[in-house]
C-alpha cells in the first residue's frame, strides 16, 4: 500500500499518527493528547480526533494518487 499510517505512544496518552508514503516524501505527522491541561500547543487534540484527521489525510493523497493513474 503506498500510504500507511503508524500509532505513536511513547507517554501514555500522548503521541502521534505518522502518515507515511511509500513514494519518499516525508511523513505527516498529527500530535494527539488525552489531558487538556498538557495541550500546550494549538495542534495538539484529542486522539479520536487526531487519528479521524491522519485517516483524512491519507484517503485524501489516496484519491490524488488514484486520480492521476
Amino acid at each position: 500500500m503506498p500510504i500507511t499510517i503508524k500509532k505513536h505512544e511513547v507517554v501514555r496518552d500522548s503521541g502521534s499518527y505518522e502518515v507515511c508514503f511509500a513514494d519518499g516524501r516525508p511523513s505527516v505527522y498529527v500530535y494527539w493528547d488525552e489531558l487538556p491541561s498538557r495541550r500546550l500547543s494549538p495542534d495538539l487534540m484529542p486522539r479520536a480526533e487526531a487519528e479521524a484527521r491522519a485517516k483524512a489525510i491519507a484517503r485524501a493523497e489516496l484519491d490524488k494518487l488514484t486520480a492521476g493513474a
